[in-house]
């Protein structure tokens, strides 16, 4: 390639300056790994949630300047952030998906280290602070969302406020604590706990829960920031209703984090049992996860009995997730009856998950076993090739060309969606231009390892002097002759060749060869025999 990270020159320069002047801070006890090649993201999902955590932060500061939390204000204010502010309808569609992002990416990079085995080998301590980080970030989001005071805030609220309510002893103070005691100031203390002390709370499990080396991938990141603004472009946000006390409220559901827990309270339990008891008992379970599982082996095939719990706890959050989304659509029927979910066909659906994902988790070690038994057996017969694309110098040139070139018509066609008013249109295409960069970093980062991993040239090949003969000496006679009798001399002398070998003549031979005439004539017979 033509181009090389070496030369250190103008943006380059700059952060190598800003890195060696923060050589000496806490920052850098932090060790950052740039992979020079693709790795797969599930290793690192958690710095993944990180870089969402900032851009919600950033894109939540921005909106601070325009949101207003008192309550008959905080609806009206994000209306006006939606519709008149410039670029308010990007930002809060960023930090919403972004919010989103972040819970689900949370929640995957819970379940991977857990498959794989990562809370051993003195990795406990990382694990608990991780699952109380995951927890505190549904609460995060949970009171994001409701300080709009929509329609949906407000079943959120109400459903939070029973919830706390139905705690033994402490329930009423924890309520008073974060609800208020009165109508008027719950917006602003959901506010404070929002931008202030849920934030605050995780910065400090972050600091506990962070290893010390890790991975930032430059294409991922961009396309995880490319993923959010083009969610925001195909599904913006609605604003919802505006939630007024002297109208009835709709059929609404919460967030889709926490329709499972919506599901359990549709039952019509206890809701200190189905709201609060069930996922607290979930939470430790997970938390005390490391003390439980004795296994040896950190494979998800060597832990049978901790993968198929596992396996169970997923299936049953997305079946309840999907359940709490479920409203019947006979709309003759009261609205009571429309949300109560039966508690018998529920349970009955919980208990028959146990015994179905302990199966299917034998089964898929069954099946990973042989195919790893055949992997084997095959490896053994012979190496078998693996499929590669290899990319020439050309090739990669052009890509990057076309890459480039894509990324020039986007910005124009974000630049006229956003001046005829298409605001998701334009947020979409943002999108696609940070998974372009995404791919043209990969397809450069691709392409410098390629270089570095080029094969060495060829050897030249050594032409062999043969060896010359020797001149023959120059008799002193001949030394001292004219050119021209020089010349004369050399051509009437015949090179002497290799010497032959002399054969022993017989008589016969001698007679033949002695004369090789083939006109005998009589003259020539009496004169033999005179001899």
């Amino acid at each position: 390639m033509a181009v090389s990270l070496e030369r250190r020159t103008g943006v380059v320069a700059l952060l190598y300056w800003l890195w060696d002047g923060v050589d000496r801070t806490i920052f850098t006890a932090i060790k950052f790994s740039f992979p020079a090649r693709f790795v797969s993201p599930f290793g690192f999902l958690g710095m993944l949630t990180f870089i969402v955590f900032i851009i919600l932060g950033v894109s939540g500061a921005l909106l601070m300047f325009y949101y207003q939390p008192i309550l008959d204000r905080a609806w009206d204010s994000v209306q006006f952030i939606n519709d008149d502010v410039p670029f308010g309808f990007h930002i809060r569609n960023i930090h919403y998906h972004g919010s989103n992002a972040m819970v689900l990416l949370a929640v995957l990079h819970m379940y991977y280290q857990y498959f794989s085995g990562r809370y051993k080998i003195r990795n406990e301590v990382l694990w608990m602070t991780g699952v109380i980080l995951g927890t505190v970030t549904i609460l995060e989001a949970f009171t994001g969302y409701d300080v709009i005071f929509s329609e949906r805030a407000e079943l959120a609220i109400s459903i939070a406020a029973s919830l706390t309510t139905s705690i033994p002893v402490v329930g009423p103070t924890i309520r008073d604590a974060a609800l208020g005691s009165g109508f008027s100031d719950f917006v602003l203390r959901f506010y404070a706990q929002h931008v202030f002390l849920l934030p605050i709370v995780m910065l400090g499990l972050m600091a506990v829960h962070f290893p010390r080396f890790l991975v930032f991938d430059v294409p991922m990141v961009m396309a995880i920031g490319g993923a959010i603004l083009i969610t925001g472009g195909v599904f913006p946000i609605d604003m919802g209703f505006k939630f007024e006390p002297t109208v009835p409220p709709g059929v609404t559901v919460p967030e889709w984090y926490l329709t499972g827990i919506y599901a359990f309270m549709r039952t019509q339990y206890d809701k200190f049992v189905t709201g609060l008891l069930w996922p607290l008992l979930f939470i430790i379970s997970f938390v005390l996860i490391p003390f439980i599982d004795r296994y040896k082996k950190f494979s998800w095939r060597d832990r049978p009995i901790i993968t198929a719990f596992g396996i169970t706890s997923l299936a049953q959050i997305m079946v309840t997730t999907y359940w709490g989304f479920y409203i019947s659509p006979d709309t003759k029927l009261p609205l009571v009856e429309r949300l109560v979910i039966d508690p018998i066909f529920f349970y009955s659906t919980m208990i028959l998950l146990v015994p179905l994902g302990f199966g299917f988790t034998y089964m898929m070690i069954k099946l990973a076993n042989e195919a790893e038994r055949k992997s084997k057996l095959a490896k053994s017969n012979g190496p078998q090739k693996v499929a590669t694309i290899n990319l020439s110098e050309k090739w990669i040139n052009w890509l990057l060309v076309a890459l480039l070139a894509f990324q020039v018509f986007l910005n124009i066609a974000a630049y006229n969606a956003a001046l005829t008013g298409m605001k998701n249109v334009s947020l979409f295409f943002i999108g696609i231009i940070l998974l372009v960069f995404a791919a043209f970093f990969h397809v450069y980062r691709y392409a410098m390892s390629q270089q570095k991993n080029a094969p060495p040239p060829a050897p030249i090949p050594v032409v062999e002097e043969k060896p010359k003969l020797a001149e023959p000496e120059v008799p002193v006679e001949q030394s001292n002759l004219p050119e021209s009798e020089k010349t004369s001399d050399a051509k009437s002398s015949p090179k002497e060749l290799v010497p032959e070998a002399s054969i022993p003549k017989t008589q016969a031979d001698v007679g033949v060869g002695v004369n090789n005439n083939s006109n005998v004539g009589s003259n020539d017979v009496d004169g033999v025999k005179k001899l």
